[in-house]
């Protein structure tokens, strides 16, 4: 389930690094729950209206954002939290709050991104920090794949029952790597650096394991706004 959120202009000015808000804003809503501590079955994206005024974004005609959920009840409790505190950050507040049912997208699907695409690497045992694989690199497509792979295993063991088949499993992520003006971008969330890709993603496999994807985003950090996917 897609939760599409209306809100108004912003009165203070916005940073460029503000996605650690959207974050802190979601958490709040959802008042007292666990999802910090486990795999995120959710992403959110960034907002969308804004326009660069020197080295700040202003969204003077208001903005747009959006969050996704594999399970309902969360979307229910997040409607309910933020119903009570519109309240967002930099003088922003919701005034509308639109539900989409997840759409069917058949066997094959290529998404455009909301927000950017965070594929990291493993630990290194020399202590460096994991590499940050980008959308001319094979491997991030592996990597994709192995995380949608293992958030429809957790989704299986919280559900308490099979939702996803071995046939489900057969899913495939890449980048579209014929896209024609692909960007790298630096993002930095509370001093930590990102790096990042912009490009449209392209999934293969069953319609519900396609449909997963759309609400659980695609890659690294899709509960800290990486990975959104959106039509």
């Amino acid at each position: 389930m897609r939760l599409h959120f209306t809100l108004s202009p912003n009165i203070k000015p916005v940073p460029f690094a503000y996605q650690h808000r959207l974050t802190g804003v979601f958490h709040k809503w959802l008042e007292n729950n666990d999802l910090h501590d486990k795999i995120s079955l959710y992403s959110l994206a960034w907002l969308d209206g804004s326009r660069r005024v020197r080295n700040r974004l202003d969204f003077s005609n208001g903005a747009r954002w959006f969050v996704s959920f594999f399970e309902d009840e969360f979307a229910e409790k997040l409607v309910h939290g933020a119903l009570n505190d519109p309240e967002m950050f930099c003088g922003m507040r919701v005034t509308r709050i639109e539900q989409q049912i997840t759409p069917d997208f058949g066997e094959k699907y290529r998404f455009k991104v909301a927000s950017p695409v965070f594929v990291k690497g493993k630990m290194p045992a020399n202590g460096k920090p994991p590499h940050h694989y980008l959308f001319n690199e094979l491997e991030a497509d592996e990597l994709m794949t192995k995380t949608l792979l293992h958030k429809m295993s957790v989704a299986n063991e919280e559900a308490k029952e099979i939702r996803f088949t071995e046939t489900d499993r057969q899913v495939k992520v890449t980048f579209d790597r014929e896209f024609q003006s692909p960007k790298i971008k630096l993002v930095r969330i509370k001093n930590i650096d990102h790096k990042t890709s912009v490009c449209p993603i392209i999934i293969e496999g069953t319609n519900k394991a396609i449909q997963f994807a759309w609400n659980v985003g695609i890659g690294n950090g899709t509960g800290t706004c990486f990975g959104s996917l959106k039509e």
